[in-house]
């Protein structure tokens, strides 16, 4: 039988031939197959795979720990046949000794994974990261850590997070020395979990984050509890209100009811911003936030004073947006100039945030229950088993933001003072 003959038919049976340059050269899969294993004679284990792409490749096969186990050694044309059995030699006696090469090797790549390599397979795993959540992150690894963004996770010490996170709060922004940190503990815990050194053992046994908890290091932030006081409230309500003099820009009127909106609804900033006429119906008085920050859809009754805001800003629609955004395009952003011009106009000093924290003291004011308080503003209570049996109606809440809305306009258009006529005895 001639030589070519007889590689070509090894290959088709599958039997073991001595592995050379020239049968290398010559095996390629059949038609039909997608891939072909080549058994080297002189050395059990040693083989030869080739795709029907033309991709050679130089393997090892063992059973290791009961299963088999295959490893690439290299392509054919970086390594030789000589260099690459030579390896396969190398291998198996690490496998005599009790050593699994495979594990191994997957333990040396494991331990050169970067916090950026970490990142990305952090935001492929958790798909339903919110935009403004995820820009957060990306801006905490790659501004305040970024000497440490292309480093292997394992190079990450103890040592390194103490001394970084009471740098960042020494220069005066504590707050945000917490926030970073948190998001490093949340990707490497995520690591810590998702790769492993071959054995099923962690690469991060231990998270070097949570030294500060240990340590007691992490600053205490103030929770900040500024409102719109009750007597503020006609003085911020007209400065508000000015913003529609007929010589103001289209996108102060926005502002104007923007922020209205806000002290009558308490909704959060991003929710206002991206309300959409399709998520307000006027027939059944309400609005829908289909994607809160707790992920659960919230539904509110509309009072008549958000009403008639609707129904002044539907007769101004120019695009899907309840408040559109300068020159009619996207939503509504942070309106500092505006906020800016009614702390000046009013006297009073407020944030948006404020104005859902004000929301929040007059429903604490007008005693509702702990329920109400949590339902109007959309807090996630506690799980409770019954929680599974109640269907909350959305009617039931009519009452209460009706009274919340009446405190409002009370408060912001006091009653004249009643004037005293003193009468003299004759």
């Amino acid at each position: 039988m001639k030589r070519g003959v007889y590689i070509v038919s090894t290959f088709s049976e599958n039997q073991p031939v001595k592995l050379t340059k020239r049968v290398v050269d010559q095996a390629n899969p059949p038609e039909g197959k997608k891939q072909i294993f080549v058994r080297d004679s002189v050395l059990q284990g040693f083989g030869l795979r080739v795709t029907d792409r033309g991709t050679k490749s130089f393997i090892l096969e063992k059973r290791i720990d009961g299963k088999v186990r295959r490893q690439t050694l290299g392509r054919f044309g970086e390594l030789t046949v000589e260099q690459a059995r030579r390896e396969a030699q190398k291998q198996l006696g690490k496998i005599a000794m009790g050593i699994n090469p495979i594990a191994e090797k997957k333990q040396k790549a494991a331990q050169q994974v970067t916090l950026a390599e970490t990142f990305e397979a952090f935001k492929k795993a958790r798909k339903n990261l919110k935009p403004k959540t995820l820009k957060g992150y990306t801006y905490h690894l790659q501004n305040p850590l970024k000497e440490w963004y292309h480093k292997p996770i394992t190079a990450i010490t103890t040592q390194m997070v103490s001394r970084r996170h009471r740098e960042i709060g020494e220069r005066g922004v504590k707050a945000q020395a917490n926030a970073v940190f948190r998001t490093l503990k949340s990707i490497l815990s995520f690591a810590k979990h998702h790769y492993d050194d071959g054995q099923g053992h962690s690469i991060l046994p231990y998270n070097p984050v949570e030294i500060l908890g240990h340590t007691r290091a992490w600053y205490r932030i103030k929770p900040r509890k500024r409102v719109i006081k009750k007597h503020q409230l006609p003085a911020w309500y007209n400065a508000v209100q000015a913003l529609k003099a007929p010589d103001k820009p289209t996108s102060a009127f926005v502002v104007a009811d923007f922020l209205t909106l806000m002290l009558f609804t308490g909704l959060r900033f991003s929710e206002t911003a991206h309300l959409r006429w399709e998520d307000v119906d006027l027939k059944d008085k309400t609005l829908t936030i289909p994607d809160p920050k707790n992920r659960e859809t919230f539904v509110l009754p509309l009072s008549d004073a958000v009403m008639d805001i609707f129904l002044e800003r539907q007769s101004m629609a120019v695009n899907e947006y309840v408040f559109p955004g300068r020159d009619g395009k996207g939503h509504i952003v942070e309106p500092k100039r505006q906020v800016k011009h009614v702390i000046e106009q009013s006297g009073v000093e407020f944030s948006p945030h404020d104005i859902r924290r004000t929301y929040a003291t007059i429903l604490d004011i007008l005693d509702f229950s702990s329920t109400t308080k949590k339902r109007l503003l959309n807090h996630k209570s506690g799980y409770d088993v019954t929680d599974d049996y109640i269907v909350t109606d959305v009617e039931r809440f009519r009452g209460p933001v009706q009274q919340v809305a009446s405190f409002i306009q009370s408060a912001i258009t006091p009653e004249a003072p009643t004037k005293i006529i003193s009468f003299q005895k004759k």
